[in-house]
């Protein structure tokens, strides 16, 4: 008996098919989580230096990531230790302006602002915004260096779009262990990575105890100083709770108190 050939819509219905099943497989990445719909290769990380080719219909200031939440008035303030036994205070708060980034997008600014004995070390302005996939993209910094009350370097600064600068991921939205991706690219100046290490981690920080299982921990890096790395820790609707220096100095800063934004 002849084999009976399926007819063209039997085929496209088919085809249909199999792509429904490989999103739906793929963790459903395909799905817009700001409306519409967006494509696999539209929520792929950068992990290097090529560019990040970025639509800015495809973001918003409204950063919910469940690991690094940045609602206005958001405020984290951290305790850092250098292994000198120097103190310094970390302000780190969400701020309801916005900056239109050279690149198009609109960003969400977030103020840092670190301090030793009350005396201004570096105060900088950072540009965050969040992509419909749900990964926050880091893009770019204002920064300044103080000593004796006076600016003394802006090195580090840079804004996606501006002299080759390119956009980074500052959290994936669906992170998984050995997830690689860069932090950001400027080159010779900001050229951080991070890796995803385990999502169950417990943390105890002066803030409180986080148990197994709320505890996201990355592995950062910076290939301009290799020797240099760092363990962080991120508790799921907090943000950042601890970060220890494990190869090049043994700082650590940890989350003192927290404040969430409305």
């Amino acid at each position: 008996m002849r084999a009976k050939i399926p007819s063209a819509a039997s085929l496209i219905l088919a085809v249909a098919v199999a792509v429904a099943v490989a999103v739906a497989a793929s963790g459903g990445e395909g799905s817009a989580k700001a409306g519409g719909t967006v494509t696999l290769a539209a929520c792929k990380l950068p992990r290097g230096s090529e560019p990040a080719k970025l639509n800015p219909a495809d973001f918003t200031t409204r950063i919910d990531n469940p690991y690094w939440p940045m609602r206005p008035g958001s405020r984290w303030v951290y305790r850092e230790t250098d292994p000198d036994g120097g103190k310094l205070r970390v302000v780190v708060t969400v701020t309801a302006k916005t900056k239109r980034i050279a690149n198009g997008i609109t960003a969400r600014v977030i103020h840092d602002v670190v301090t030793e004995r009350g005396v201004p070390v570096e105060v900088t302005d950072d540009w965050y915004a969040q992509d419909r996939c749900g990964n926050v993209w880091y893009l770019g910094e204002a920064t300044k260096e103080y000593e004796n009350g006076k600016v003394v370097s802006t090195q580090g600064s840079f804004e996606a779009g501006v002299d080759g600068a390119q956009a980074g991921i500052a959290m994936p939205a669906k992170p998984v262990p050995g997830l690689r991706y860069r932090q950001e690219y400027y080159v010779g100046q900001a050229e951080d990575r991070a890796e995803v290490i385990s999502l169950r981690e417990q943390v105890e920080v002066p803030f409180g105890h986080f148990g197994i299982g709320k505890v996201l921990m990355t592995r950062d890096l910076n290939p301009l100083k290799a020797k240099i790395q760092e363990y962080k820790f991120y508790a799921r609707g907090v943000g950042m709770v601890l970060a220890i220096g494990v190869s090049g100095g043994s700082d650590r800063e940890e989350l003192v108190s927290y404040t969430h934004g409305s």
